[in-house]
């Protein structure tokens, strides 16, 4: 240990060094090191990474002997993300009869504020599933159904698999739309608990229908 040589004068004058053992105080560094600890347990749970659940198709080993999913047009709602942030939508599906007269697209946007929006859309054509997960969460809310978290998620997964009435949105992505709007309508697909959507390779004659409606309509999009 370090010491600390202090000279005094003794008898006659005389210089008489005198020792003393240093003494360093800890309790404010125990302190600190709280205070550390805690600002780094808050900032690591801050910092975790936001991530996006996305259910991937299964691999298919034959693509020869695979068959199209059979979907009901009278579910089936298209989302087709273009360009410049313009979003646009259209009912059930295309026959190939019908390439010759392509049905019109309608242009929809993301502001909330709007009676066009998207979220609106899917709201309506979702609400007879919507009201049966409320239903469900006001009985959690109230007492009446004691579950946990975990037990509650899965009931809900369970009603979404079981739904026969809302949508069922196929979203696709023009040539010139960009990624920002592609984490929007991910977003918007949580936030109105739609149970079955898939994104899929947009079809020739949808771009031939998104630049159908970008010419009769330039510039009437809101977002």
């Amino acid at each position: 240990m370090a010491e600390i040589i202090v000279e005094e004068k003794g008898k006659g004058g005389k210089k008489k060094a005198k020792k003393h053992a240093p003494h360093i105080d800890m309790t404010p560094m125990v302190d600190l090191m709280c205070l550390l600890i805690t600002f780094f347990m808050l900032t690591t749970a801050f910092a975790k990474a936001k991530v996006m659940d996305i259910i991937l198709p299964e691999k298919v080993k034959d693509p020869t002997k695979q068959e199209a999913p059979r979907i009901s047009a009278s579910r089936t709602l298209n989302i087709v993300l273009g360009p410049n942030n313009r979003l646009f939508w259209y009912p059930g599906n295309v026959k190939p009869e019908e390439f010759n007269n392509l049905p019109p697209l309608f242009e929809t946007n993301f502001s909330q504020d709007s009676v066009n929006s998207i979220r609106k859309l899917l709201l309506e054509r979702n609400a007879t599933l919507a009201k049966s997960i409320a239903a469900k969460n006001d009985l959690v809310t109230r007492g009446e159904l004691v579950v946990s978290q975990d037990s509650l998620h899965n009931i809900i997964s369970k009603i979404k698999s079981d739904d026969a009435t809302g949508p069922i949105v196929l979203i696709k992505a023009y040539k010139k739309a960009n990624y920002g709007n592609f984490v929007d309508i991910l977003d918007e697909m949580n936030i109105c608990g739609i149970a079955i959507y898939m994104f899929v390779d947009i079809a020739w004659y949808e771009e031939k229908m998104v630049e159908t409606a970008i010419a009769s309509a330039p510039a009437t999009s809101t977002n």
